[in-house]
């Protein structure tokens, strides 16, 4: 009974999160940016006022409104975190200072946008809130449990895509960022924090650079995100491995898990 009470808060808690996004997100930025004209005020706003089913379906699912933070992975961790995102991102830092201009036309509010408020409040909703509460919280393992998040973030990118060839190019770079995002915060125990920064970062050096109009890229670019993802993967392996730490992620829970 647990278990299907669990699901139905998360579904309808969804549901409803989605219905207010879809239908008063851009209202709500407008009508701030009237009064603030700025854009990267009205996106924080907007996000934090429709993310606030997101907040109370968690505190509903756990029966505890005073531990949500811990619940998302957001409560602890924020320099670790900092110092791994910052490491394993340098080679996207080096080789775009090398190989590509800086983007004169950036503004303050596309930074803002597009880094620090993109990074905090997607990882929010779709590796805390899609991913983590079913996996951290139910019998599914992880790739059942990434799924759904890893499709939505996919599809919420598409946007940036021209023709069919580059809609399938996104598609398959985003869902594959959202994968491997939800591994580095399990792995690094749902530090949130952790895909927060890497997110942040990477996105950051995308845009201060003059390196592509969307987010497929080209040889050098994608050479240099890919040298990035590699370096995350084996920091992380590494800081397991030191620490003795089991691997989160493992045959045991790839589809199924013993408990939640």
């Amino acid at each position: 009974m647990d278990r299907l009470r669990f699901y139905l808060v998360f579904i309808i808690g969804f549901v409803i999160y989605f219905y207010i996004d879809t239908n008063f997100f851009t209202l709500i930025l407008k009508q701030i940016f009237i009064v603030t004209h700025s854009k990267a005020v009205g996106h924080v706003v907007a996000y934090g006022i429709t993310l606030i089913p997101l907040f109370m379906t968690v505190g509903v699912l756990h029966k505890d409104y005073r531990n949500i933070s811990e619940k998302l992975g957001i409560s602890k961790g924020i320099w670790t975190a900092t110092l791994f995102a910052l490491i394993t991102t340098l080679p996207m830092l080096i080789g775009f200072i090398v190989k590509f201009p800086l983007n004169k036309e950036l503004s303050f509010d596309t930074i803002i946008v597009n880094t620090i408020s993109s990074a905090f409040f997607e990882e929010v909703i779709y590796r805390a809130f899609l991913f983590g509460q079913l996996y951290r919280y139910t019998r599914l393992g992880f790739f059942p449990s990434v799924f759904l998040g890893s499709l939505l973030f996919g599809s919420a990118h598409l946007y940036q895509g021209n023709d069919i060839n580059e809609l399938i190019g996104i598609f398959a770079m985003t869902f594959s960022g959202s994968v491997l995002f939800a591994w580095v915060y399990a792995e690094w125990k749902f530090n949130l924090w952790t895909a927060i920064f890497l997110h942040c970062f990477m996105n950051l050096y995308w845009l201060i650079f003059d390196v592509d109009t969307n987010v497929l890229g080209g040889t050098y670019s994608n050479f240099f995100r890919f040298l990035t993802i590699i370096i995350a993967i084996f920091c992380t392996v590494i800081y397991k491995i030191n620490k003795q730490f089991p691997f989160e992620i493992n045959r045991k829970t790839w589809w199924m898990k013993r408990s939640a």
